[in-house]
């Protein structure tokens, strides 16, 4: 395993990168869940009743609305389920949050906790996160059927040793190669995770026989690729004003293949634009299950589409990654760089957490 440690050389450090047109290279035509406005509201309130995270954390957090998101990606979703998907979520953005302030131990242990709490409603480690935990599960397991909770829970199992290994590279800052990187960012990212929400969310439970094809997994890959290549160029700006970069694709492209940050948000747009043509090359080369499943994997590839194009769309709606110049970084696609953050000795914790957001939102 090559790896590298990240350059924290500032000669002729750009000031600005112009964003590829992935909106451009997208075909998918995007929606919007109409409960959006109800159940942000309930979900928002029932995550911060449990006050998990600083006050600075929580401002941010509440601005990067996760809400918002859950009702691109899962449009089609009734009342009930899209606030479970907004519910989760937020515990996702919650562990994040937490777990990017941690080690390795500290991130595998609250983890731990996140992946206890989901797979067994017995288990109490006495955690505020573990009553969170549980009060989704049991909402989650009115609605989901046997195979898509399996599927969940390992893909839970997967995501909190990601997570683990992600605050050891951050921890040495260092910067997988890109194959490796890919392959962890899949699963750190919760990508895979969420996805597995699509079958809750659509009262689909898919036989394993269709998981498993070789077609059908690349679509699932390629889909979640697409998302975690776009959120790493989107957050890419917000992550190195706060010295959060060895967990991005652009700094991987740029220690291990040499290329400037336009360079690299360049070859973003390419491997982009491939993994579409990969989804759509799949998607045609699926084999018939059965006119009852067929009509269940055709739901599933449209939840596939609203993920990609939703999170696009989210992207520049929220404040989470571009503050308040979001509309005019999606009309121009420049992107000026934040100045890099340096946190308080005295207050490091606090202030860390809070440098990135507080530029988001004063440098728009």
């Amino acid at each position: 395993m090559s790896l590298a440690t990240a350059s924290t050389s500032k000669s002729a450090a750009p000031k600005s990168f112009v964003l590829p047109d992935l909106h451009a290279m997208t075909p998918f035509v995007g929606s919007f869940n109409p409960h959006h406005d109800a159940v942000s509201v309930e979900s928002s309130q029932w995550i911060n009743s449990y006050r998990v995270l600083s006050d600075r954390k929580r401002a941010f957090f509440l601005q990067g609305g996760s809400e918002l998101l859950c009702s691109h990606a899962y449009p089609y979703a009734s009342y009930e389920r899209v606030r479970t998907c907004c519910d989760f979520v937020n515990l996702l953005f919650t562990v994040d949050e937490i777990s990017d302030d941690q080690d390795r131990k500290g991130a595998y242990e609250t983890g731990l906790t996140f992946y206890n709490s989901m797979r067994d409603l017995e288990y109490d480690d006495g955690t505020t996160l573990c009553k969170m935990t549980k009060e989704f599960t049991r909402r989650l397991l009115k609605h989901c059927g046997p195979r898509t909770y399996r599927r969940f829970i390992k893909h839970c199992k997967d995501y909190i040793e990601a997570v683990a290994q992600e605050a050891d590279l951050r921890q040495h800052n260092t910067v997988l190669p890109l194959d490796e990187y890919t392959t962890l960012r899949r699963e750190n990212s919760a990508v895979r995770f969420c996805f597995g929400l699509a079958g809750y969310a659509l009262g689909v439970d898919l036989p394993d026989e269709v998981v498993e094809h070789p077609a059908f997994l690349a679509m699932h890959l390629a889909t979640v690729d697409m998302v975690c290549w776009s959120n790493d160029l989107y957050s890419y700006n917000m992550e190195q004003a706060m010295g959060h970069t060895t967990n991005n694709v652009m700094t991987v492209l740029m220690t291990h293949q040499s290329l400037d940050l336009q360079g690299a948000a360049d070859a973003v747009g390419k491997h982009y634009a491939s993994l579409m043509d990969v989804w759509q090359t799949s998607k045609a080369a699926l084999p018939s299950f059965g006119p009852e499943v067929d009509a269940e994997v055709a739901q599933y590839a449209m939840a596939m589409e609203n993920w990609v194009i939703g999170n696009l769309n989210w992207s520049f709606e929220t404040q989470r990654y571009f503050g308040r110049a979001r509309h005019e970084v999606k009309r121009t696609r420049v992107v000026e760089l934040y100045p890099r953050r340096v946190p308080e000795p005295e207050s490091e914790s606090e202030s860390e957490d809070s440098d990135a957001e507080e530029e988001t939102q004063t440098n728009a």
